[in-house]
């Protein structure tokens, strides 16, 4: 072409490699493409969803019906508002103001709260309050990406004041009147750290068996990238070509047949290599003909996704400066340890450990010793070595004491959560158990189940249970006519296979059964709690993402540890993954617990195609990783989100007005998985990380130094400073002493009940407790044990609120457009 005249034999060759471009990428664009977090632009698979899937080329698809596109529509400006009021909190009662503190927590389980309360009444023309103690319960309603609790159906069981007890029917009238208006909304953060003292969780937190045999574990110091392939390389043909593509990854990986050559794409080009799994892997400027409108096409969909007036990265650029990393091919479970040249070590005093600065990963050496750690998916691992090692699992009892002393200032204290018997890893427990939660309308929500062929089970090790491998939607078969299966948090039940599904109302007893050696494991952490015969008030907690708690350290891990062998036929149905996905558990005073993913290598922009995991359908990566220009996870983790109208509730969650596309953030991004039909609207969280934690200051975010070109250095993620990987790095305002638990709770929220019905105040300027039994204060050396735990949990859920409502900007974030 180029001016010049072409015969028609060119044009129609030309149109033929067009036509296969286009058929390619059809094929690929569930894994490669679906990443953005821009708007308008395709988003991932929802979250039960194992792994991409990627049809056999030129080979039908299953049909699914697509929903519209959503419009646009005119939005109000968002309400700037706080996660939640003041407290104590007031309530006029003719001449009389009650105040009601701080609630405290007694038993948490699913989404039904039981809690109690200090109140005091004040009269009009008088300076003397009376004490007294509230009692009630209510079912909880738990936004996650807002950080905020909704209580409804409250229920005053009973209310205590020692000087008006003719009074107490009447006040117990009165609050379950007032109650619901006045307190419906309570800041998560609040809750967890009060959860966090209580006894409420111990019953709760199950461990498991899970598996801790040590991947393979490459270390490199210069840029590495990891790309994944899911066993053994599945290939499929690209009709009319010479080539084949790698089905089992979602990297895109061709092989030449007629050069018996591999193509690797990275950037905006490839590379190449004889072998495919040995390398080396090599930038290569001349492409075979057949790939050249693969790669427009490829090229077309990344310019689609960046901020525009921007390019993608140039790998032509990275070859000349010498920046293209080594890749690391691998079929089997493998980590990349990433340190930017030698590595360059720093003590932590007091604790006999030095840790590798260069790094985002958690590497750790015993100065005292030979012996180095490593924190890897929630695991230690030990060696003697870090580059020739072998390596080992250690479990809590073998750790090194000196872990436990790292102080919650130091650049690693994000690694707390991971050592067994800290207050940051009893934090990471008490997170995990907290579900997620949303109301669904029973006749509006509608599933339907698309097999690769007709459904065929197989048995689920250690039940009576049978599950359907060739689909991506987990299938339970628990009798014949009797099978179970999730979509996005919702359980459903059917006859049949292929259905009718109508919502499920209550679960098999032994589908919670199911172990950790089974792929399905993950379905075990959805619930049913309760319904109506229009609703069903359901919930997930984060072990649907793929967090695990483990008995053999009673500390929150990520994966089972098993290997699932995938499904591959006209499809590749994966299953979890627990390595090569970089995860890492965080944590920091400011804001708690939280888990990162790492992404892969880019000059000057933070992505790089290859690098992200199977569980990103899960969460933030969802066939994407968890990062953003500036910003952090994907904020529609929530996946109640994708039931549009369908979840509901008359409440301030994210999820309980998705007609407003409400999730935290003011701008919004479509998602589409294309293979399914799915759809919906999320937002996009300047640092919000819905997985399990709150969000401050680009928590949940993979950091990016542009001097180096590496994201999170294709290693472990975390959140945090970019040079020290500390979540706690640069961050001031903590409104505790973390030694003492000396604490400046906003406001007037000083006074604390007993579970005796027994009052406390506590004086913050001096550090002293009083008590009220009804005779004026008393002053006590001696208060109850867990008020002192009370009280610095108070102060612990006050900052990371007040964290959080200005990593938001004062408020929650309401994204305009409609859902439909």
């Amino acid at each position: 072409m180029n001016g010049q005249l072409v015969s028609g034999k060119s044009v129609i060759e030309f149109l033929r490699r067009t036509f296969r471009a286009v058929v390619f990428l059809a094929l690929v664009s569930t894994c490669v493409f679906a990443q953005s977090t821009l708007p308008d632009h395709p988003q991932p698979q929802p979250p039960d969803h194992p792994q991409p899937q990627q049809p056999l080329p030129d080979a039908p698809r299953p049909q699914t019906s697509m929903p519209p596109k959503p419009q646009p529509s005119a939005a109000k400006p968002p309400t700037k508002q706080t996660v939640d009021d003041d407290w104590p909190r007031k309530f006029a009662h003719g001449n009389e103001t009650i105040s009601m503190y701080q609630p405290q927590i007694d038993d948490w389980k699913d989404d039904q709260l039981q809690a109690y309360a200090a109140l005091s009444v004040g009269t009009q023309g008088s300076e003397t309050l009376k004490y007294g103690v509230i009692w009630f319960n209510a079912r909880t309603e738990v936004d996650k990406v807002n950080r905020q609790v909704t209580l409804d159906n409250f229920q005053v069981t009973k209310v205590k004041f020692p000087t008006v007890e003719t009074k107490e029917a009447e006040y117990q009238s009165f609050l379950q009147s007032q109650m619901p208006a006045k307190s419906k909304v309570i800041a998560l953060d609040r809750l967890e750290a009060a959860l966090a003292v209580s006894d409420a969780e111990e019953s709760q937190v199950k461990g498991f068996p899970v598996k801790n045999d040590p991947p393979k574990i490459i270390f490199s110091m210069k840029p590495a990238m990891l790309v994944m392939i899911d066993g053994p390389a599945q290939f499929r043909d690209i009709g009319g070509t010479d080539l084949r593509l790698v089905l089992n990854s979602k990297a895109v990986v061709l092989l030449d047949t007629k050069k018996n050559k591999y193509y690797l794409n990275v950037m905006d080009g490839w590379m190449e290599s004889l072998n495919l799994l040995g390398g080396p892997w090599t930038y290569v400027s001349k492409i075979p003909d057949d790939m050249k409108e693969i790669t427009k096409g490829i090229m077309e969909r990344q310019q689609a996704k960046l901020p525009e007036g921007t390019t993608p990265p140039s790998l032509k650029q990275a070859n000349k400066e010498k920046k293209i990393p080594e890749i690391k091919v691998t079929t089997e479970p493998t980590e990349l340890l990433v340190t930017e040249g030698a590595p360059l070590y720093e003590a932590i005093p007091e604790t006999g450990l030095d840790f590798v600065k260069n790094t985002t990963a958690n590497i750790f050496r015993e100065n005292a010793g030979s012996n180095y750690y490593v924190l890897l998916a929630g695991r230690w691992f030990k060696s003697n070595s870090l580059e020739s090692g072998s390596w080992t699992f250690v479990d809590g009892e073998h750790l090194p004491t000196g872990f436990s002393l790292i102080p919650e200032s130091s650049a690693k204290a994000n690694v707390l959560a991971s050592v067994p018997g800290t207050g940051p890893a009893r934090e990471a427990l008490i997170a995990n158990s907290i579900p997620q939660t949303a109301t669904i309308t029973r006749n509006e929500a509608h599933l339907e189940v698309q097999y690769d062929g007709e459904p065929q089970f197989k048995n689920i090790e250690g039940t009576q249970l049978e599950y359907a491998a060739n689909t991506a939607t987990p299938v339970i078969r628990v009798a014949d006519k009797n099978y179970y299966a999730v979509e996005n948090a919702v359980w459903f039940v059917g006859p049949s296979p292929n259905g009718p599904w109508v919502v499920a109302t209550q679960v098999p007893a032994e589908i919670y059964a199911i172990p950790p050696s089974a792929p399905l494991h993950y379905v075990t952490y959805v619930k049913v709690y309760s319904s109506t015969p229009e609703v069903v008030h359901v919930g997930y907690t984060p072990g649907y993402y793929g967090t695990v708690v483990s008995s053999w350290t009673t500390t929150v891990v990520y994966g089972t540890g098993w290997y699932y062998p995938p499904y591959v036929g006209q499809y590749w149905y994966g299953a979890p993954y627990t390595y090569g996905v970089g995860v890492a558990t965080t944590w920091n005073s400011g804001t708690g617990w939280s888990i990162t993913f790492g992404v892969g290598y880019s000059y000057g922009y933070p992505y790089y195609y290859p690098w992200w995991g199977p569980w990103g359908y899960y969460g933030a990566c969802c066939w994407g990783p968890a990062w953003g220009y500036g910003y952090g996870g994907y904020a529609a983790a929530n996946v109640y989100g994708r039931w549009g109208n369908t979840a509901y509730a008359g409440t301030r969650a994210a999820w309980a007005n998705p007609y407003t596309g409400n999730y935290g953030a003011a701008s919004r991004t479509a998602f589409q998985n294309t293979q399914r039909g799915t759809y919906g609207v999320a937002g996009r969280g300047t640092n919000t990380n819905i997985y399990t934690g709150n969000t401050y200051g680009g928590r949940g975010a993979v950091a990016y130094d542009p001097k180096t070109g590496i994201v999170a250095g294709g290693g472990a993620g975390y959140a945090g400073n970019i040079y020290s990987g500390a979540g706690t790095a640069g961050r001031g305002g903590f409104a505790y002493n973390t030694n003492t638990g000396a604490g400046i709770a906003a406001g007037n929220d000083n006074v604390y009940a007993g579970k005796d019905g027994t009052v406390y105040r506590y004086d913050r300027q001096n550090g002293n407790w009083s008590q009220n039994s009804g005779n004026g204060w008393q002053s006590t050396n001696k208060p109850q044990p867990s008020l002192q735990q009370q009280e610095r949990a108070r102060s612990v859920g006050q900052q990371r609120t007040q964290n959080f409502s200005r990593s938001m900007g004062g408020g929650m974030r309401t994204g305009g457009g409609r859902r439909r």
